[in-house]
């Protein structure tokens, strides 16, 4: 049976669910996403033609908030991957205690093949299809895999086009010169920097080993704040063409440099760096483990290999449910996603904050505030997991649906 991102969400809400003592009824509605939206985009290409593609916009809750995520740019984005993750950020945002649901987009498209105009073209046709569906105070767009502060740029214009105003409220993530925030750019990276330490912290671990899959925006900003910030070792790092290794640590504003020039991993070289793939990266004994990649990664086989103490998972469900018990038995502890990378959600309501109320804040403001919020969190889930004696995934889970199904009896069923 092929991974069904989804259904892996379901099968771990169900497991929270049930260690509370919580009813069927009071949380399927969780298992059914509000709203599904598929759109097809056609697009007149630079050379003439005209081509298809297929976009969706998921909103999955908004008992809590106005729903809010990112619009991913991938080949192999399909309906189950959006459901999967607008619901990741529904109880993303519910562990952060910040008022949002959770939504997500995507368009089924290799963006490394487009030109600019194009791009612009096609995120524009988007945002026209999905306009009725989106708004400040109705479903936030974001970044994600394959989309930037640009896109974001040419969506903010696009509705506010639509508008006859503008609208900068209406996406987080933009260029600061158009409305966005201070260390937004660095925010997930900021997160998973704050987690890792505090992961290192739980250990004792004064200046642990780091492998790093994933060399986009989440890795290389998580690469560069764990090295010159925290002073831990980073010995692998990753991108799409492979990754590099080297046991006495990687020179990070090196590499970071080199990738920043367009050039693949696989074309780096250093004395004492040598080569290996994604798969091997994930099974080298480091200290911490950190997937910054796409969903499913660890895999069952995976998890039997990997020579990590601890994972902090910067990708969204980069770990299949199977490999989650295989990583408890082994006793390797997974810091989950929906708290790890929460740092970019945390830092766009921000964003959201600030242009409702056309008040801008300063780089040190924004990054304090979302250290206290993260340290926060993660005292929340660990104080779960310890009170239920369940993983931090279970104990990430059951805060999110405390508070969610607490908001859902509070607002009772319409009509």
């Amino acid at each position: 049976m092929a991974y069904n991102p989804f259904l892996n969400f379901c099968q771990v809400l169900d497991r929270a669910a049930d260690i509370v003592g919580m009813k069927a009824s009071d949380y399927e509605i969780l298992k059914h996403p509000e709203r599904e939206l598929k759109v097809a985009l056609p697009i007149r290409m630079d050379d003439g033609r005209l081509e298809v593609f297929e976009g969706y916009r998921v909103q999955h809750s908004s008992q809590r908030g106005p729903c809010k995520g990112g619009v991913r740019y991938h080949p192999d984005v399909n309906i189950d991957e959006v459901k999967a993750l607008a619901a990741w950020m529904t109880f993303k945002c519910a562990i952060v205690n910040i008022p949002y649901g959770g939504g997500k987009g995507g368009i089924k498209v290799d963006p490394a093949k487009l030109s600019t105009a194009e791009l612009e073209r096609l995120t524009r046709r988007y945002t026209a299809q999905i306009l009725p569906v989106i708004g400040p105070q109705q479903d936030i767009p974001a970044p994600d895999v394959g989309t930037n502060a640009q896109t974001m740029d040419w969506m903010m214009d696009t509705y506010s086009m639509m508008k006859g105003h503008a609208v900068p409220g209406v996406v987080t993530g933009k260029h600061i010169e158009v409305g966005g925030s201070l260390g937004r750019t660095e925010a997930t990276g900021r997160g998973i920097m704050i987690i890792t330490r505090l992961a290192a912290e739980s250990r004792q671990l004064s200046r642990p080993t780091v492998a790093i899959q994933g060399a986009g925006n989440v890795g290389s900003i998580s690469a560069k704040l764990i090295s010159e910030k925290l002073g831990y070792t980073v010995v692998a790092l990753s991108d799409v063409s492979g990754g590099v290794y080297c046991e006495s640590g990687l020179n990070i504003p090196e590499i970071l440099a080199f990738v920043s020039k367009k050039q693949f991993l696989k074309d780096y070289s250093a004395p004492g760096v040598t080569h290996v793939s994604n798969e091997q990266l994930l099974t080298l004994n480091a200290d911490i483990l950190i997937p910054a990649a796409l969903e499913n990664q660890i895999t069952a086989d995976i998890a039997a290999k990997t020579g990590a103490k601890m994972i902090i998972e910067a990708a969204n469900g980069p770990t299949s449910a199977d490999a989650d018990e295989i990583l408890a038995r082994r006793g390797i502890t997974v810091y989950p996603d929906i708290l790890s990378n929460a740092g970019g959600v945390v830092v766009s309501y921000f964003e959201w904050a600030q242009n409702l109320q056309s008040l801008y804040w300063e780089e040190d403001d924004v990054n304090r505030m979302l250290e206290k919020v993260m340290v926060r969190s993660y005292n929340d889930v660990k104080k779960t997991s310890e009170e239920h004696g369940v993983s931090l995934r279970l104990g990430a889970y059951i805060t999110a649906l405390k508070r969610l199904t607490g908001a859902a009896k509070l607002r009772g069923i319409f009509p």
